[in-house]
């Protein structure tokens, strides 16, 4: 094998390595937390400022800005944040995201081995999850300065590699191909925390001189938006607008930082000097000056991002509210029928949802697109955060004395919850449903789809009726629905048995009669769900 084989290989296997470890780390400091890293951002993301500190802190957990901002953007494509709760989130990710250069600064190389055989010692004899999620993190850590060791050994050469240090001398001499080249190693390794260690060792090893190595770090920030951009296309017109402001961000903090280069460079040159920063800690050091100062200087602009994205990205964003109206905790203590009150307004939130959901499941159900699935899966997502939000809420109230009409209404509401709940999973069965049917291409005859559109009428009205009556405790409302019970399940019958014909006579697939059946199974579920409410709401008076 050839010197360049060995060196391309040893060049590969640790940036190989370096990108597990760092996943893996990653990984294993997200277990150790807990599974309450979208919780933190749902629960402390009330304004930008605390999105700032959130993001800051879930990056260094996740160890990837890039995580962040997707979560990010599946949170607000899911209607739980709004788009300057954001920003305040993906300016704290990048933030967070420089703790890693700094990590990778450290001078512990020769540990790496050493500190791999502890991590792998845990993992392997210890049963405890918590043990073993810190035996990956230290695994993962030890990974990082090995993969990190392998990428110095083979980028040594290059310091005297006469093409290499031509190439290095132009980026220097313009640093705009320097950030060219930044952008498309943060694209090709998928992650700026990989090209950012790679240019830090390329300076450490003298392959590179500092005025080549910052315009790469500054690329680097702006390659690594891609993935979220990727994510986000087909989501939410804010899932989108969010995706855009993480680029628009970096562009702008890389525009701002170029236009005072020769002074950026002398002021890392400078902490370099004065603080004895070894090579790698002055990249990290830029790294984390140059995303604290474009973070402190467009922080107070979060209104104007906002504001060029939402012209960038035209379009209506949903009014999806996922979070309680109603729910106000004094009432519980002070007056517990007010609090009945309260509830009853936010289940009767809850039940707008889930008829919303059933209307764009049906719509999905007609016309295939992935846009109509999405907007029904997230009112599934706000029916299940109002459903733990209300349970709590009653659960509350129960510990207060209640007179004989109030603890009837709780245990209405108390079921009725459950009740709007099961009907948002099933409406999500038709969904996934559908999926199916589009996936494997199966057809169904255009007798089964009227078949089906006439049971999804006739479902709608009986959960609609089911919830007028819940809101107006209408005995009338009530009755038309219990009526509706034996009609939904005739249909049910009568179309199981049309569709068994169809199959037996060919004119239909098993797969498809499979995909019919389990739709008017579900919808015979939903009538089922909106039974119980009606025969609760007439127990209750």
């Amino acid at each position: 094998m050839s010197e360049f084989q060995v060196l391309l290989f040893t060049f590969l296997g640790g940036i190989g390595i370096f990108l597990f470890s760092v996943k893996y780390m990653g990984d294993g400091l997200q277990k150790t937390a807990g599974d309450g890293l979208r919780g933190l951002l749902d629960k402390y993301t009330t304004n930008p400022f605390m999105g700032l500190l959130s993001g800051i802190v879930v990056t260094i957990l996740l160890q990837s800005s890039t995580a962040t901002t997707v979560l990010t953007i599946g949170l607000v494509n899911a209607g739980f944040m709004t788009l300057r709760q954001a920003i305040g989130v993906i300016m704290g990710a990048n933030i967070g995201t420089t703790t890693t250069a700094f990590i990778i600064g450290l001078p512990i190389k020769e540990y790496a081995l050493p500190i791999m055989a502890i991590g792998a010692f845990l993992l392997f004899f210890f049963k405890k999850k918590r043990i073993t999620a810190i035996g990956q993190v230290i695994f993962g850590f030890g990974g990082l300065f090995y993969g990190l060791n392998l990428m110095g050994q083979s980028l040594r050469p290059l310091a005297g590699w006469e093409p290499f240090v031509d190439f290095t001398a132009r980026m220097s001499d313009n640093p705009l191909l320097g950030v060219v080249v930044g952008v498309i190693l943060a694209v090709a390794l998928q992650s700026s925390t990989a090209a950012i260690g790679l240019v830090q060792q390329l300076y450490e090893q003298g392959a590179m001189d500092l005025a080549a190595a910052l315009p790469v770090l500054i690329g680097d920030n702006i390659g690594t938006t891609l993935t979220a951009v990727l994510v986000a296309i087909g989501a939410t017109v804010s899932a989108r607008r969010a995706a855009l402001t993480h680029v628009v961000f970096n562009l702008i903090g890389a525009i701002l930082i170029m236009s005072v280069f020769p002074f950026y460079v002398m002021f890392i040159d400078f902490l370099g000097n004065q603080f004895s920063l070894s090579n790698t800690l002055q990249i990290a050091a830029a790294h984390g000056v140059y995303n604290v100062a474009n973070v402190i200087v467009q922080f107070p602009l979060i209104g104007v991002l906002a504001y060029i994205v939402t012209k960038l990205v035209p379009g209506q964003e949903l009014d999806l509210d996922y979070k309680p109206k109603h729910l106000d905790p004094i009432f519980i203590g002070s007056s517990p029928a007010i609090a009945l009150g309260q509830a009853k307004q936010e289940v009767i939130h809850m039940a707008d949802y889930s008829k919303k959901a059933l209307k764009q499941a049906i719509k999905y159900m007609e016309t295939g697109e992935k846009k109509d699935a999405d907007l029904a899966l997230q009112y599934e997502l706000a029916i299940n955060n109002l459903d733990k939000e209300i349970t709590d809420y009653l659960i509350k109230v129960s510990s207060r004395s209640l007179s004989a009409s109030d603890s009837n209404l709780h245990s209405t509401l108390f079921n009725a919850v459950r009740d709007i709940e099961r009907i948002g999973d099933h409406m999500e069965n038709i969904v996934e449903l559908k999926d199916y049917q589009k996936a494997n291409k199966v057809s169904l005859s255009d007798i089964a789809l009227k078949d089906l559109n006439e049971m999804f009428e006739l479902t709608y009205s009986t959960l609609e009726e089911a919830m007028e009556s819940l809101e107006r405790d209408d005995l009338d409302k009530a009755n038309d629905v219990l009526k509706h019970e034996e009609l939904i399940d005739k249909m049910e019958r009568k179309l199981r048995k049309q569709h068994i014909k169809r199959m037996n006579d060919g004119e239909c697939s098993g797969a498809a009669g499979i995909i019919f059946v389990d739709i008017v199974s579900n919808l015979e579920r939903i009538g089922d769900h909106s039974v119980n409410i009606a025969e609760a709401v007439i127990d209750e008076q």
